[in-house]
């Protein structure tokens, strides 16, 4: 075999590999984490004593929604 035909076959199978795996590529995906303990909630440290329960703002919580939603792919 030439020297030539071995490289242009080598260079096909390259780029069929790298097409391949360019397909195959996932990128994470946006989840809801779920917790069985905490009803939802990150675990505090035990030195933290809470009096008041916290509130969540419904604004930030919109705003990292849009956030999330534009920066998944576009398929």
């Amino acid at each position: 075999m030439k020297l030539e035909i071995a490289r242009g076959l080598f260079l096909l199978g390259a780029l069929g590999i790298a097409s391949l795996a360019l397909a195959a590529w996932e990128q994470p995906r946006t989840q809801v984490l779920s917790a069985v303990q905490g009803g939802g909630q990150c675990p505090l440290p035990r030195t933290v004593k809470v009096s008041v329960p916290a509130k969540p703002d419904h604004e930030l919580l919109l705003f990292m929604f849009g956030m999330s939603q534009a920066m998944g792919p576009k398929s």
